[in-house]
This record gives C-alpha cells, sequence and structure tokens, in this order.
C-alpha cells in the first residue's frame, strides 16, 4: 500500500520561510535598544509609543520605544523621519534624544479623566497616563502618547524620568558615573578619548590648544601675549587656601606682595581679591573685583588696591571704577525676561500673536537687556581705547555680572577672542576658572530660586556682534548655537561646576567612595566641551566656520596684486543708511535719554555720563570718529544699537518652531553661498601653488580635495542651487520638537509666570 506521508516534507518547506518573516515582524519594536555611553544605564523602557510630530495630524507620527537613562531620554524608532532628508548627528545623542539635564518640565495627561499632573522627583501618579509632555530647557516641546502602550509601563516611565531629570546631589549627576566607569575601565571611551583630554589644554580642529588656564604657565603665557609687563601669576590661593571660589592661580599686579594679598582677602566678599583679565597695548588693564564688605577698611584697602593698579600703567593713569550692580539689570531681571521670551516663542501660538508679536518681544525686555550690556561694555572699551585708564569692574560677588562685561569689553578690543581657540579660552578664563556659578545659574539641579541665563546672554550679545561685523568673526551662528546646547548636556566638567574648587572637593569625594586612585590628579578629570570630537564628526565641525571671516593673514587679488582686506568708505557707509541721526553713529543720542515707559536707558545711564559735559561730548566725539572711518576687522569693534540693529537670535530660539521655519530661506542660504564662494577661492590657492611646485599629480588631487567648508563647489563657477534640506532652521530640525496642543493643553504660562508645581487633577481638571 501507498503512503500519504511523503508529501509532507515537500509542503512544510514551502511555508517556513513565510511563516519566519510574519513572526520576525510582530516583535519588531522590542528590538530596539538604545546606545549607551559608559556608565550609563537604562531604568525605564516602555514600548509601542508614538511620538508626535505634527499639532493637526496623526499621520507622521512614529512608532517606537521611549527609554530612561541615567543620562536622557531616548525615543527608538524604525520608522523613517518624515519632512526631514537631512542629519545632522550629534555623537553622544540620538536625533531624538533629550539630555536629562535639558529637561526644565515634565507633564503627564490622561486624557479620559480629562487630568494633567507635573510631575516632580519622588511623587506619586494616581491616575495612567495617555500623554507625556517633555518642557525643555532650549525650547523645545516634545510629545508621546501611550494609546498602544501598557498603562503601568507608560506611569512607571513617567516617574522614572521625573525621577532622574531632578537630581538632589551633585554627584548624581551623570557626568560621575562616566568618569567612574572610565577610571575604572580606560578601555571605554567614548570616540577613542580620554576623559578630560590631559596638560594644559585641549586640542582644536585646527591642531591649536585652547588653554584651560588651570596652571600657572596658561596665565604666563596670557600675560605675555598681553604684554603685561607689570602684572604677575600668583600662587597665593595654591590648594584653594585663601578662597574656595578662586582659581588656583590669577593675575595681580607686580608691586603687590603675597602677604598683602592675604591680609586683604579677609576684607573680601567670598575673600575674592581682584583679578586680572586682559592688557590693552597701551597699558591699560582689565580688571575684576568684589565688593569690600569691611567698611572700616573699605577707604584703605580700595585705595591700596587701585595704587597698585595705577602702578602698573606705563603712564601711571588713574583707575576708572564700575559699579555693575548699579550699571546693569540684576540676574532676576534677566531671568524674569526669558521666562518672558520663552512664553512669547513657545507657548504662544504664532497665528494668533502675530499682529502684536513685536511689541510682546519689546515687552520682554531682553533686547533691551542685550542693549544695555553691550552699551556699557562700548564705554567701556572707550574708556581704555581713548582714556588709556585702568578700568575695575566690581560687583558684590564678582562673579555674574563681571563674567559678561568682562567677556564683551575684550571681544570688543582683541580680534584674537574672535577666533574659535581664543573664544573658548575667553569663557574658560572669564567664566569657568573666575568661578561663574553653571550649577546653579543652569539650574541642573533644579534650584530655580538661582537660575539665571547670563551665559545665554552673553553669547546673544556675541551673536549681535558677529552680526553686525560677520568678516571679523571665525565662528558661526550654529557654533555658538550648540555651545549654548552643551551647557545643558551633563558630561561635560566645563559647565557642571560653580568653581574649580567645587570639582576637585566633589569629584575626591566620588572617587574615595568609588575606591578610584587619583594618584597625583587634583580631583577626576572630566570630558572637556571643547573636544568637540567628542559630539560631532570632523565633516560636521566644519559648519562651525564662518565662510565670512578674514584671518589676519588671508590676502585678496586686486588687479592681479595681492593685498590685505580693507573696507572702503564706501561700501562702509552704505550700512548707516537709514539709520535715525541720533542712533546713526551707534551710540544713543542725549535726546534719546528721555524718560520712556518700560525703558532701563535712563535709570542704567553710566557713571560718567554723570560726570562733566567735557567728557561725556568727548565719548560721543569718539564714537562718532570710529563709526565714520573703515572698520579694522582685526581691531576694535563697537556695536550698532539702534533699534533695527538689535535683533532677535532666530536660529537660537527658533529652531524648534515649526511655524516660523523658512523652507531655503533665512541665513543659512548667505552661508551656503559664501561657502561655495569661500571654496572656489580656496581652490584657486591650491591650484596656483601646486602649479608652482613640483610634485605629482597624485599629491595634487588629494590637496585639491581637502576643503574648509562644509558646502563644497562641485569646481570652479558653480551655479548649482541650494540643498533641499536648507531652511531657516538648519543644521537643527522643528519636526516633532514643539507639538502645541489646542485641547487639554498644558498652560506653559503658569510655570514661567514663577509657579514650581502646577495644581493636578480635579484644579486643573476644571479649569476651561
Amino acid at each position: 500500500m501507498f503512503s500519504l506521508k511523503q508529501p509532507k516534507p515537500t509542503f512544510k518547506s514551502y511555508l517556513l520561510p513565510q511563516a519566519d518573516e510574519n513572526i520576525s515582524s510582530e516583535p519588531r519594536i522590542k528590538k530596539l535598544e538604545p546606545v549607551l555611553l559608559p556608565g550609563e544605564i537604562v531604568v525605564n523602557e516602555v514600548n509601542f509609543v508614538r511620538k508626535c510630530i505634527a499639532t493637526d495630524t496623526s499621520q507622521y507620527d512614529l512608532w517606537g520605544k521611549l527609554v530612561c537613562t541615567n543620562f536622557k531620554i531616548s525615543f527608538i524608532t524604525d520608522d523613517p523621519m518624515p519632512l526631514q532628508k537631512f542629519h545632522y548627528k550629534n555623537l553622544l545623542l540620538g536625533e531624538h534624544d533629550v539630555p536629562l539635564t535639558c529637561i526644565e518640565q515634565i507633564v503627564t495627561v490622561n486624557d479620559t479623566k480629562r487630568k494633567q499632573k507635573v510631575l516632580g522627583p519622588n511623587q506619586k501618579l494616581k491616575f495612567n497616563p495617555t500623554e507625556l509632555i517633555i518642557y525643555c530647557k532650549d525650547f523645545r516641546i516634545v510629545r508621546f502618547r501611550f494609546d498602544e502602550a501598557g498603562p503601568e509601563s507608560a506611569k512607571k516611565v513617567c516617574l522614572a524620568i521625573a525621577h532622574y531629570s531632578q537630581p538632589t546631589d551633585l554627584q548624581l549627576l551623570f557626568a560621575f558615573e562616566y568618569v567612574g566607569e572610565i577610571y575604572h575601565n580606560p578601555a571605554k571611551k567614548v570616540n577613542g578619548i580620554d576623559p578630560g583630554g590631559g596638560g594644559s589644554g585641549i586640542s582644536s580642529a585646527s591642531g591649536q590648544q585652547t588653554p584651560l588656564f588651570e596652571t600657572y604657565s596658561d596665565w604666563d603665557r596670557e600675560i605675555k601675549r598681553t604684554g603685561a609687563s607689570e602684572w604677575r601669576v600668583c600662587s597665593v590661593n595654591e590648594g584653594y587656601m585663601i578662597s574656595t571660589c578662586l582659581p588656583e592661580y590669577f593675575v595681580v599686579p607686580s608691586s603687590l606682595a603675597d602677604q598683602d594679598l592675604k591680609l586683604y582677602s579677609y576684607s573680601f566678599i567670598g575673600r575674592r581679591m581682584p583679578l586680572w583679565s586682559w592688557n590693552h597695548p597701551n597699558g591699560s588693564a582689565l580688571v575684576r573685583m568684589a565688593n569690600i564688605k569691611d567698611v572700616l577698611q573699605q577707604r584703605r584697602i580700595d585705595q591700596r588696591i587701585c595704587n597698585a593698579i595705577t602702578r602698573s600703567h606705563p603712564l601711571r593713569s588713574d583707575v576708572y571704577k564700575s559699579d555693575l550692580d548699579k550699571c546693569l539689570p540684576n540676574i532676576q531681571e534677566i531671568q524674569a525676561a526669558h521666562n518672558k521670551l520663552k512664553q512669547l516663542c513657545v507657548d504662544d501660538p504664532f497665528d494668533e500673536t502675530e499682529e502684536k508679536w513685536l511689541s510682546s518681544l519689546e515687552n520682554t525686555r531682553w533686547l533691551e537687556y542685550i542693549r544695555v550690556f553691550l552699551k556699557h561694555s562700548a564705554e567701556l572699551v572707550y574708556m581704555m581705547e581713548c582714556k588709556h585708564v585702568s578700568v575695575v569692574l566690581q560687583e558684590e560677588e564678582g562673579r555674574d555680572l563681571s563674567c559678561l562685561a568682562a567677556s564683551l569689553v575684550q571681544v570688543m578690543l582683541d580680534p584674537y577672542f574672535r577666533t574659535i581657540v581664543g573664544f573658548q579660552s575667553l569663557i574658560q578664563k572669564e567664566w569657568v576658572m573666575a568661578g561663574y556659578q553653571f550649577l546653579d545659574r543652569c539650574n541642573h539641579l533644579k534650584r530655580s530660586d538661582k537660575e539665571s541665563p547670563l551665559f545665554l546672554m552673553f553669547l546673544d550679545c556675541v551673536w549681535q556682534l558677529l552680526e553686525q561685523y560677520p568678516a571679523a568673526f571665525e565662528f558661526s551662528e550654529v557654533y555658538l548655537t550648540i555651545l549654548y546646547d552643551s551647557a545643558r548636556i551633563s558630561l561635560f566638567g566645563t559647565f557642571l561646576f560653580n568653581c574649580p574648587h567645587q570639582r576637585v572637593k566633589e569629584s575626591t569625594e566620588f572617587a574615595i567612595s568609588k575606591n578610584i586612585q587619583l594618584g597625583d590628579e587634583k580631583g577626576l578629570r572630566f570630558p572637556c566641551v571643547w573636544d568637540w570630537s567628542l559630539q560631532f564628526t570632523s565633516r560636521d565641525r566644519l559648519l562651525f566656520h564662518n565662510p565670512l571671516y578674514i584671518g589676519k593673514s588671508a590676502p585678496s587679488v586686486h588687479n592681479g596684486a595681492l593685498r590685505s582686506f580693507k573696507r572702503s568708505k564706501k561700501n562702509y557707509s552704505s550700512t548707516l543708511r537709514g539709520v535715525p541721526p541720533a542712533l546713526k553713529n551707534g551710540i544713543i543720542g542725549e535726546q534719546e535719554f528721555l524718560p520712556r515707559r518700560n525703558s532701563l536707558i535712563l535709570k542704567l545711564k553710566p557713571e560718567f555720563f554723570h560726570s562733566a559735559e567735557g567728557q561725556s561730548h568727548s565719548m560721543e566725539q569718539y564714537f562718532r570718529d570710529w563709526f565714520a572711518k573703515p572698520v579694522d576687522l582685526h581691531g576694535v569693534i563697537l556695536p550698532h544699537l539702534s533699534g533695527t540693529q538689535i535683533k532677535l537670535w532666530k536660529l537660537c530660539y527658533f529652531r524648534w518652531v515649526p511655524e516660523a521655519q523658512i523652507n531655503h530661506g533665512g541665513s543659512i542660504t548667505a552661508f551656503h553661498r559664501a561657502s561655495l564662494l569661500a571654496d572656489e577661492v580656496d581652490m584657486l590657492n591650491r591650484s596656483l601653488r601646486q602649479c608652482k611646485s613640483n610634485s605629482s599629480l597624485q599629491g595634487r588631487c588629494s590637496e585639491l580635495d581637502q576643503s574648509r567648508m562644509y558646502f563644497r563647489a562641485n569646481g570652479l563657477n558653480d551655479t548649482s542651487g541650494a540643498p533641499d534640506f536648507l531652511s531657516s532652521s538648519f543644521p537643527f530640525s522643528p519636526v516633532g520638537n514643539l507639538c502645541r496642543r489646542s485641547i487639554l493643553g498644558t498652560p506653559l504660562s503658569k510655570f514661567l509666570s514663577g509657579a514650581k508645581i502646577w495644581l493636578s487633577t480635579e484644579t486643573l481638571a476644571n479649569e476651561d
């Protein structure tokens, strides 16, 4: 008899591939895993999460896994990103990742029960969330839906994000776990780079070292660079024996002995003795000083310090003191202006505020404060440049407003600080080592009473100068924006501490608790933000370079002859057209000092405007003469201060707003075209050099392939158009990063106006 079992194996062989395909496609999302850094661990996750991309439709939403680690929240998906063809990749963060220290507030929503709650650390959640809204410090709003996810898993991941994004102790920040792991396992390095670098500087893309000013030699080199022959490096604070909020090494007048400094230090707030910042070629010095708390000794000590500064000047010129607490807005006013700006750019829909948007922007006072800082810094430039006097910046503690003012003065006076390496050394010298309180001011530990965006305001002021004098700066606005973003990443020791001593103290305690042998090192070495290879590829770092920058040695070709660049008076005068007479010279005329509603100009009038009429006239004449001449890009630059010249930094504040995005428009189009032209010039220069040399054809081709521009020309006389992915938010994508809700929307204005934790459950549910 015949058997009926023989066809069975043949039948199975046809079905197996189809069965495997069906099985493998079912758990596709569950196989998605986050990319973790050394020391990074997953604390909670939930599958089948939907990330909202648009506000009016769900057809572009992405499905994936939401993961919370001790460093970031990460959304992992296999779905292609809609409406986006360009990806600017951060090597530390995925496309949909948000660092925990960048999170401003976490809101959970239940649509069915019409409830919402702002989550704080160690809080309970009494309902299962159907939606999670993340408000970020960089103006992003990210939304996730849990319609298909398990309710308990969704609740757990929300609570985990709330807990880990609001640490109660500095050593709970991710940088400590990362560095601890690196010390225990040296083979684990991000992109093959050791944390903290080494020596006294960090190499940039060009191979130049960014001095960290942690050593005696860094300060000594800066003295020699500026020609400050009557100043010396002081090591009296070595081991932080005098003041814990000063660097170990700083510069003081040569006539002040260490014994005098130790004696005088007791009279200053925080024992912060006078700090030298910079020296003008004419001998004038820029000095920072905290207030003297000893009233009885105030006059004597102040006179002694001023005499020492005077003796350090070759002309023995007088000292001009600027009381920044009286001249400039305080940190609370700056924080209030930033909150209003955030509400205007993020919370208020553009279609409802379009008619009154400019007046609303003025009412934030953000641009007004920027104008005040630029104006006061320009007046200090006048005192040093024209009057040849040393300037002392006096502030209560000497570590907030003086950081900003001292930095702006140096950017205006010294072209070195307008290069990438120089600018980084400036921040290292005047902010990091001088004791700017990054931990408190950036609010890494969510202590909102100390938060203030002074560092952002400084970058905004520098952007104003970059916008007015693009050929004077080596770096681009993309560089400034990414620098601001890097302050929100809890990996870099640069922006993590209130002072160098805190880094040494906290990291030493952490090393002892983790049994890490430090040897001769003073605390753990954290990654430095100036090592940009940790975050970006060499190709992406080319976006940091400004194609319009004219280096000091950069020649131009005119009628076949090489000449140094010089701006013609005819070209320069065209920039002054249409400016009101009172503001044409970049300064505010006397008539502008009349009282005006919501204005700080009268209230913040500098001290020397109250002096003799002759000096006031001399200052105005200096500004008038300066603006009447062609700009020396490698000399002093002064800001234009008219209402039309002080602008909103759109790339920084509007990059996540879809309504503000201009496809194939914005400043990036000019950046693209300038890059192509600069690349063509570089190609011609390389070709000329190769023609004069006897190198091989192969070597010639390899050099021609090199470029310092991100956008490269396809050849000489390149007429190709701009890439399709260019927009006013380039290289950032607004898609999926600002999703407003029209129904059951979160009242963002409440926490922006000062509320730390909103009322939840029935109270908010009844607010219609």
